[in-house]
């Protein structure tokens, strides 16, 4: 009998938990003790975006955004609920493109709002401009 095991990083202590695929919803930090996956989406910024990026094994949903952007703002609450609606096949985060341009730069992103999917630390699809929370599950699983 063999079981799937998926490597999740810690939002909290950044530790690299192995997690049984079914079980991500229950699962607490190994070092912390802190839940590890939640249904919303999670800020990052710098290192803790590369551990996420290359550390973990569940696909990541990248909003891209800025806070003096008004579309960005208005994405926000339905970024959130995409979040739930993809919870537990792929984590959301967000990156303040002001903040981390570094991030941005890397990304070559040009506007934003910006969503980039990666998986296995690779980007899989980019898609720029606001959406809605159906239309950004429905996208993320079409490129899943």
């Amino acid at each position: 009998m063999t079981t799937d095991n998926r490597h999740i990083v810690c939002p909290a202590c950044g530790a690299v938990n192995r997690v049984q695929s079914g079980r991500e919803a229950q699962a607490t930090c190994g070092k912390c003790r802190e839940k590890i996956f939640e249904p919303h989406p999670l800020e990052l910024v710098g290192p803790t975006f590369d551990r996420h990026v290359r550390k973990s094994g569940v696909p990541l949903l990248v909003d891209f955004y800025s806070p003096t952007c008004g579309p960005c703002l208005m994405m926000g609450p339905e970024f959130a609920e995409a979040a739930q609606a993809l919870f537990p096949a792929v984590r959301l985060a967000k990156v303040d493109t002001s903040a981390e341009q570094a991030i941005a730069a890397g990304f070559r992103i040009q506007a934003v709002p910006t969503l980039i999917l990666l998986r296995d630390g690779r980007e899989v699809a980019r898609q720029s401009g606001a959406m809605n929370a159906n239309d950004i599950a429905r996208w993320t699983r079409q490129h899943l």
